[in-house]
């Protein structure tokens, strides 16, 4: 059995990883931790996510000795700021652990990034130029490689499962960015109370026009520029991209359903879908739903993912399974 740790475990995401990690019969969960100023210190994590009760009723302790957990831990999930995932990751990984990290912290293996973007300076390059990025449809090999697998961000998710296949196809005209626009819940923000996530101040608008973190993510890993808008909308979970791209002198709607089908028919997490993707055939599940529709030179690709399952914590469990050749679906399903 792997001993597991979750860092960050009061979370959304860190709840979502703990029933899975109990799910898992390969995994014991051997810690639950937060910040050592954490109001939810000391506290059972059923009591902070009650539908945990009876099923993970472990405590969530201060992290106050890194390298103590480190030593008692084979796999840790970094459920934490990215900050916080840049300075905790190299001492778990110093000590051999497995780390999943699911902040941006070593998403893009570019050191200039950081500071424009996430607000900081990197410090880490090494690690930076050898983790995985965790799509796990897309990065098997990697995965299966790599000490520090970075796990995408759910919008990153969402849009790269749509439009990868067309673009690795070469049927899409990138003079023409590809144009993304997608809506999340209000979950996507986090647990923190405030007034910009509260459900009852949450209206449906677009934010971080032109300026959103996660836009450099996808363009750095689809190898192309997109033009992306995220909105937050007034539901709990979810995130439903529609992405409109140019396709290439002389491509059929039977090419595009060809390079959607060949991509995913051995995916088990991604499910072609006959129409457009709803919202609510995703939210608790581990599925990405796609769905298109070609008219002339142009594809509308949509995708559904649930934002805390494939957006994060499922996707967290899928690049487990990957690396340690358990079936992919282990603790998912």
């Amino acid at each position: 059995m792997l001993k597991t740790t979750i860092i960050g475990a009061s979370g959304y995401t860190g709840a979502e990883l703990a029933i899975m990690v109990k799910k898992h019969p390969a995994l014991t969960l051997s810690g639950l931790y937060v910040s050592a100023n954490s109001l939810d210190a000391g506290k059972s994590i059923a009591e902070l996510h009650g539908q945990l009760a009876g099923i993970v009723d472990d405590a969530v302790l201060p992290l106050t000795d890194v390298e103590a957990v480190a030593k008692q831990s084979d796999v840790v999930f970094l459920a934490t700021a990215h900050e916080v995932s840049h300075d905790l990751a190299p001492v778990f990984l110093e000590h051999g652990c497995k780390v999943f990290d699911l902040s941006g912290a070593f998403r893009v293996n570019n050191s200039e990034f950081y500071p424009t973007f996430y607000g900081f300076e990197h410090q880490h390059g090494g690690w930076l130029e050898n983790a995985a990025y965790g799509l796990a449809e897309w990065n098997v090999q990697q995965i299966k490689d790599a000490q520090l697998i970075a796990v995408p961000g759910c919008y990153p998710t969402a849009s790269q499962l749509a439009i990868k296949p067309l673009v690795e196809a070469g049927l899409v005209d990138t003079q023409q960015w590809p144009v993304i626009n997608a809506v999340s819940g209000v979950t996507g923000a986090g647990r923190k109370a405030t007034m910009t996530n509260s459900f009852c101040e949450v209206s449906l608008h677009p934010y971080g026009v032109f300026t959103h973190r996660h836009q450099p993510e996808i363009s750095s890993h689809l190898g192309c520029d997109v033009i992306f808008t995220p909105h937050l909308g007034n539901f709990k979970r979810g995130i439903l991209a529609t992405i409109t791209m140019k396709l290439k002198a002389g491509v059929s709607e039977q090419d595009v359903a060809k390079a959607i089908n060949d991509a995913y028919k051995e995916k088990p997490l991604v499910r072609i879908k006959n129409a457009m993707p709803q919202l609510q055939n995703v939210q608790k599940t581990p599925f990405c739903d796609i769905g298109w529709k070609v008219q002339g030179e142009h594809v509308i690709v949509a995708s559904a993912i649930d934002n805390l399952l494939k957006g994060a914590s499922s996707q967290a469990m899928q690049c487990v399974n990957i690396h340690f050749g358990y079936p992919e679906l282990t603790a998912l399903l």
